[in-house]
């Protein structure tokens, strides 16, 4: 199963940031986790094509998520693909424990947003939300994590 859902762990320094018809908004130093879905016809290639955004800065952005790529202040750090043939953005993104960024990422649904901010590398809580996700409804075939970045 090449689709599913997955989260990209951003690090990124403050910024001022212009993200489509959100507006300009200031984004503090830190970590910047966006929940997405990937059940599209490339599933995970979406995945690929954010990391490509963010190494090559050389494309237009198609969703609120390209608009951080795209600048030099956040840069992917981990890509946790969680293999699913259920609909669990939303599951997942509820589950986050993060600052919400309000509308980002989540016009779709009626979720207050799908990225979330925290001062601390949050690597070790979004593995444990996953694992008591898998746990709870066995939805999850696997979870796959990407590193673009040899150091993370």
């Amino acid at each position: 199963m090449d689709k599913g859902v997955y989260v990209l762990l951003l690090k990124n320094d403050a910024c001022l940031i212009k993200t489509g018809a959100l507006g300009e908004r200031t984004y503090g130093p830190g970590w910047h986790a966006y929940v997405g879905s990937a059940f599209g016809t490339g599933g995970f290639s979406r995945v690929t094509r954010h990391i490509r955004l963010n190494i090559e800065k050389s494309k237009r952005p198609r969703w609120h998520i390209g608009s951080l790529l795209l600048t030099p202040f956040f840069q992917v750090s981990r890509v946790y693909c969680i293999h699913t043939d259920q609909k669990i953005e939303c599951t997942i993104a509820q589950c986050i424990t993060g600052t919400v960024i309000p509308g980002f990422g989540s016009s779709d649904c009626v979720c207050s947003g799908h990225l979330f901010y925290f001062y601390n590398d949050p690597h070790q809580d979004i593995l444990s939300i996953l694992h008591s996700i898998s746990e709870k409804n066995e939805c999850i075939n696997r979870v796959e994590i990407w590193s673009p970045d040899p150091e993370s």
